[in-house]
């Protein structure tokens, strides 16, 4: 075998060496990961999150209403039932890795379908939701590339994807990915933004920290973190 061979071998045996490494690294993710809600739910008891509502609706300038009929996804949905609120939703999936261990930690179950996926691969038509939502869950994914293709291929022609997510921080296992601001610029060449704020993150909370709703500093160079807020809607065909 010449010298060639062999390093394609080595090369071989060292990407089946990565991909078990990736593997192992994803499945010590899921587990801390259930093991966070796990403990959440033995210190609150029930999972709920009465808050979605406002996030999903006044936040971004929408109403209970507009959602009448719609089909909504919320990518990394988590076990709070983001989406129990939207009754009058022609149909609202929750989208999670994990959402089948979800369902064990709810026994009264949701109010809405869970789909125990990844958003690297939607199991959605292109074009499928009028409302695709990214709340707290984009710098959790495994592979953001694919995870952004996926968003803009299942929203349809008219209609919207809301994101929230923490910017500048850097990676842990359960949120392996960085980006900054720019992260808005990674949808623009298929959405186009209709509203963007870049908000200070002065409580732990995600969420808290918008309903302060401090203007992030851009004049401040400290490194710290930061959320950004995003409203996008996918032209008309």
């Amino acid at each position: 075998m010449n010298q060639f061979q062999n390093r394609s071998v080595d090369d071989a045996i060292d990407e089946v060496f990565a991909h078990r490494r990736y593997l192992d690294s994803l499945n010590e993710k899921r587990v801390e990961e259930l093991d966070y809600w796990i403990k959440r739910k033995n210190e609150e008891g029930d999972l709920h999150g009465s808050w979605y509502e406002y996030f999903y609706t006044e936040h971004f300038g929408l109403g209970v209403e507009d959602y009448a009929g719609l089909r909504v996804l919320d990518i990394g949905c988590g076990p709070r039932g983001s989406l129990e609120w939207a009754e009058n939703a022609g149909e609202r999936i929750g989208l999670d890795p994990l959402a089948d261990e979800y369902q064990k930690l709810r026994s009264e179950g949701y109010q809405m379908e869970m789909i125990a996926a990844g958003s690297e691969s939607i199991p959605f038509a292109d074009g499928y939701f009028d409302i695709v939502a990214s709340f707290n869950s984009l710098d959790h994914v495994d592979d953001l590339d694919e995870t952004i293709s996926e968003i803009k291929r299942v929203v349809c022609p008219g209609g919207y994807f809301l994101l929230l997510t923490d910017v500048n921080h850097k990676a842990t296992l359960c949120e392996p990915i960085e980006f900054g601001w720019e992260i808005a610029q990674a949808f623009t060449d298929v959405l186009e933004i209709v509203e963007e704020r870049r908000l200070e993150k002065p409580e732990a909370n995600m969420y808290q920290s918008i309903r302060s709703n401090i203007p992030y500093d851009m004049e401040n160079k400290t490194q710290r973190y930061g959320v950004t807020s995003l409203k996008f809607r996918k032209p008309l065909e």
